[in-house]
């Protein structure tokens, strides 16, 4: 394989990895399934995730990143080796740039597995760090490096980042454990509370894709959904609407469009002012969410718009970060 520039995206719904020469070849769910009778990892990613509802007893579902935060390293070690070897192949040539992408915080735990791995995928090479808004940027096309100010947020799966970038760095920003899971467990929470029904995380997964919003709609949808009744513990179907789903993610998508506005509040006014030229840029799988750029902009009054192919762009920009850095140098 020629010679590359890598980006890595390892989050806590999705892992996505990107190369310059090959575009993104990996995208699978940070899941992992483990035995424990053995106690060896049955499957992981996408293999897992399928896996996951219909385990037997002696078997565990484990997301070893939860809200940004690596909760259990060692799962974390053998899926993130996982997803580099099945992604790059047992041998990877990557050229001296190479850079990876991760959420403030878990710097230095991801950077010693990232080093640790890569190296035994391909020998020595240097590693950039940057955060994810400006990775976001940078895949969708926005030019960091120029001298305008630029507002970024990134709607992950555990946290929201929101910055505002000029110049190739961040000038002003603020994260917030609210973003795609805790959609979901909103989502989980109404329909226990409203319905009597449990339902799992794919359920709400699926609520929140087919009929989830942030606004009111003049036609709200309907969907028939499945789960498990709790006062009888039988099956039980029962209709849920758009509307319904709105309130139950009220209080989560209203915490992003306060960090949102709390993040302009503090950027100084020549930024603010291009900010207001050029609007919100909305990157992330949540940022999916139907109305999410509509809701922000309407409590902003700031044009917001959602980038296609949110959920890669963070790991395409971080692949793509190396050619930036170098017009920075020149």
């Amino acid at each position: 394989m020629p010679a590359s520039d890598i980006g890595i995206d390892l989050g806590t719904r999705n892992c996505l990895v990107y190369s310059t020469a090959k575009g993104l070849v990996l995208q699978e769910p940070s899941v992992v399934v483990y035995d424990k009778n053995t106690e060896k990892i049955r499957a992981i990613g996408e293999e897992a995730r399928q896996m996951a509802g219909h385990v037997t007893s002696n078997m565990e579902v484990i997301r070893p990143i939860r809200q940004g935060v690596i909760a259990d390293f060692n799962v974390t070690e053998k899926m993130l080796k996982y997803f580099i070897t099945k992604a790059m192949g047992n041998r990877v040539s990557v050229s001296p740039g190479s850079v990876s992408a991760f959420q403030a915080g878990l710097r230095r735990l991801r950077e010693k597995l990232l080093r640790k791995f890569t190296y035994q995928a391909g020998g020595q090479r240097s590693f950039s760090w940057l955060d994810e808004p400006i990775a976001g940027a940078i895949g969708s096309g926005v030019d960091v490096t120029k001298p305008f100010g630029n507002l970024i947020v990134d709607i992950g799966g555990g946290t929201t980042d929101v910055a505002v970038i000029s110049l190739g760095g961040v000038v002003v920003s603020a994260s917030v454990k609210m973003a795609g899971d805790a959609f979901d467990q909103a989502i989980m929470n109404y329909v226990r509370k409203s319905h009597s029904l449990f339902i799992g995380e794919d359920m709400a997964e699926e609520i929140k894709i087919k009929i989830g919003t942030a606004i009111e709609e003049s036609s709200p949808h309907v969907m028939e959904i499945k789960g498990r009744n709790i006062m009888t513990g039988l099956p039980k179907t029962v209709k849920l609407t758009s509307e319904e789903v709105r309130a139950a993610l009220k209080d989560a998508t209203g915490q992003i469009v306060e960090t949102v506005h709390g993040v302009l509040e503090k950027t100084p006014p020549e930024l603010a002012a291009d900010i207001v030229d050029r609007g919100i840029v909305l990157t992330g799988g949540g940022a999916l969410l139907r109305g999410m750029d509509t809701l922000i902009e309407r409590k902003t009054g700031v044009s917001t718009l959602t980038v296609q192919n949110a959920m890669s762009v963070v790991a395409v920009g971080t692949g793509k970060y190396a050619e930036v850095r170098a017009r920075m140098e020149e």
